[in-house]
């Protein structure tokens, strides 16, 4: 394979980006527990992904691979989700069991979140016709780099046990397990700056 081409996405074109992420998040544990009906999926993960990493288009913090075969959404330090517009949207279109857990499972996220200055990943997503290539360490790799470069410490949640291996090859360690009720576990991982 040819070295991946990565580029900075911007909010003017943020929906091919998101779009793949919805593409590859279609599989994921905790996405699908939160909307296991595939038209609610399609219907609310969008919005979800504009509320949880949206604000990395207009920071410089988002990311394509050959195209859009992948993309990332990497919140610079200082720079947060839109906590609101998450919160709104899940407690309008979460299932019921969601509902009962959901509030738990974010106070247990909240717990593993570094407070100091940090880089954060709330979305990374390759097109699943295109997993295996080497595009999800080419993301990673391009913006480990600028974590680096920052001297900043990288943290993400990830929802998929399988991912979990493309971490740690990048450095990220386990911090634990956060798991409440019918949730299914998700994993907060910590890299500190090289």
């Amino acid at each position: 394979m040819t070295t991946p081409t990565i580029e900075t996405v911007t909010a003017s074109d943020e929906a091919p980006a998101i779009a793949v992420v919805v593409l590859a998040f279609s599989v994921d544990p905790a996405a699908r527990w939160t909307w296991p009906d595939p038209q609610q999926y399609l219907m609310h993960f969008p919005s979800f992904v504009r509320a949880l990493g949206g604000n990395a288009f207009a920071h410089g913090g988002a990311y394509r691979v050959d195209g859009h075969a992948g993309a990332a959404l990497w919140l610079p330090p200082d720079v947060r989700p839109d906590e609101d517009a998450v919160a709104r949207l899940l407690q309008r279109t979460g299932s019921a069991s969601v509902q009962k857990d959901l509030s738990a499972v974010f106070e247990q996220m909240e717990r593993y979140h570094p407070r100091d200055p940090h880089w954060y990943l709330p979305f990374i997503g390759i097109d699943p016709s295109r997993q295996g290539s080497g595009y999800g360490s080419a993301l990673m790799k391009h913006a480990l780099e600028a974590c680096d470069g920052d001297h900043a410490t990288a943290y993400l949640e990830s929802s998929n046990p399988k991912n979990i291996p493309l971490y740690e090859r990048h450095g990220f360690e386990l911090l634990g397990t956060i798991q409440v009720g019918s949730s299914p576990p998700i994993f907060p991982m910590l890299r500190k700056p090289r």
